[in-house]
C-alpha cells in the first residue's frame, strides 16, 4: 500500500505557511492532534528538521500505519493513543497545534469500518475499535425521539423524524446490523423529490458517526485545551469539514481573541487583553485546483490563530 497515493493531505502548504513561524527554532514541538496516516506530520518533519512531533489519534490502525510511515524520523516522534480532548495531558508549552477533523481517509476507505454509506459493512463507525458503542447499538437501542434528535442536531437532516420512525418500525421486524441495510431503509423512506438533493444516507451517517465518537463534545473541550497548552508565540490551525465543527472552532478562537474588559472600563488592563490573534480572514477554503485534484478538500474550512499572551 502506497500511502502517498491513497492519502493526500488537505491544505498542506497553507498549514505549513501558517504554522512555520512557530516551528523555525530547533526543539520546537508540533502536536498533530489528529494524526491519521501521518501525511501532514511527515511533511512537517521533513520541512523542519529541528522539530519534534507528538502525534495523537484514537484509531489504533492509524497509529500503526503512521508509526511505520514516520519511523525514519526516529526519536523526534512520539505517538499517543488518545482522544484529542485529552491534549492537555500530553502536551504543554507546545509550539504549534494541528487539527484535521472529521473522518479520516483510512476510515472511509476501509469498508469494514462502516463509515461509508457507499460500501456495505458491519454498522460500526467507531474511530477507536477497542472500546465504545457502535452505530448498530445506537440504531438498535435509541428511542425514536433520540434518533430524531441526533439526526437533526448532528446531521441537520430535514427528514429526521421520518427516518427515525422508519428505523424503529424496521428494527421491530429484524435487527439493522449492516450499513447496506440502513442505506436501503433510508432510500425507501425518502420521497422521490427529496432524493434529488443528495444521497438520503449522507446526513444520517454523519450524525451516527458524530454520536458514536462523541465528536462535538470532545472538540468543544479539545480546542480550548489546545489553546491553553500553546506557548506564547505558538500557533494553532484547525481544518473542519462540516458547519457544526467549524462553528465550535470559530467560537473558541473568537473568545480567545476578545478582550475580557468589563463594559465601560475607560482603559483596558493588561489582564483583560486578548490572548490570541486570528491569522485567517474567516474560514479559508481549498483552491479550485486542489479541489479538482483531491475531492476530500472540497468541504474543508481552515482557521488559525496565534497565542500572544498567557492567561493572567
Amino acid at each position: 500500500m502506497n500511502l502517498r497515493d491513497i492519502h493526500i493531505p488537505v491544505l498542506l502548504e497553507r498549514c505549513i505557511e501558517l504554522l512555520a513561524p512557530a516551528l523555525e527554532k530547533d526543539g520546537a514541538v508540533l502536536v498533530d492532534a489528529t494524526l491519521g496516516m501521518g501525511g501532514h506530520s511527515e511533511a512537517f518533519l521533513d520541512r523542519f528538521p529541528g522539530i519534534r512531533l507528538i502525534g495523537l489519534d484514537r484509531d489504533t490502525d492509524a497509529l500503526r500505519i503512521a508509526g511505520e510511515r514516520l519511523a525514519p524520523f526516529g526519536d523526534r516522534v512520539r505517538l499517543v493513543h488518545t482522544v484529542y480532548d485529552e491534549i492537555g495531558l500530553h502536551a504543554q508549552d507546545a509550539s504549534a497545534m494541528l487539527f484535521d477533523l472529521g473522518v479520516s481517509s483510512l476510515q472511509l476507505d476501509e469498508a469494514d469500518r462502516g463509515f461509508a454509506y457507499s460500501k456495505d459493512a458491519p454498522l460500526d463507525m467507531r474511530m477507536d475499535q477497542t472500546r465504545g458503542t457502535t452505530a448498530a447499538d445506537i440504531v438498535a437501542t435509541y428511542s425514536e425521539g433520540q434518533l430524531r434528535r441526533i439526526f437533526e442536531r448532528y446531521g441537520e437532516e430535514k427528514l429526521a423524524g421520518r427516518y427515525a420512525r422508519f428505523i424503529v418500525e424496521a428494527r421491530a421486524e429484524r435487527p439493522i446490523l449492516r450499513s447496506g441495510e440502513l442505506v436501503d431503509l433510508l432510500v425507501a423512506a425518502t420521497p422521490a423529490a427529496a432524493q434529488r438533493s443528495g444521497h438520503p444516507a449522507k446526513r444520517v451517517f454523519q450524525a451516527l458517526r458524530i454520536e458514536v465518537n462523541s465528536e462535538l463534545s470532545a472538540l468543544a473541550d479539545a480546542i480550548p485545551a489546545a489553546m491553553d497548552a500553546l506557548a506564547v508565540g505558538g500557533r494553532i490551525a484547525v481544518m473542519s469539514y462540516q458547519s457544526l465543527e467549524d462553528r465550535l472552532v470559530k467560537q473558541a478562537f473568537a473568545a480567545g481573541a476578545a478582550s475580557t474588559a468589563p463594559a465601560g472600563l475607560p482603559v483596558e488592563l493588561p489582564e483583560h487583553a486578548p490572548r490570541f490573534r486570528i491569522l485567517t480572514k474567516g474560514a479559508e477554503q481549498a483552491s479550485e485546483e486542489e479541489r479538482a485534484r483531491n475531492p476530500r478538500a472540497i468541504p474543508v474550512r481552515l482557521r488559525a490563530a496565534e497565542k500572544i499572551r498567557e492567561t493572567a
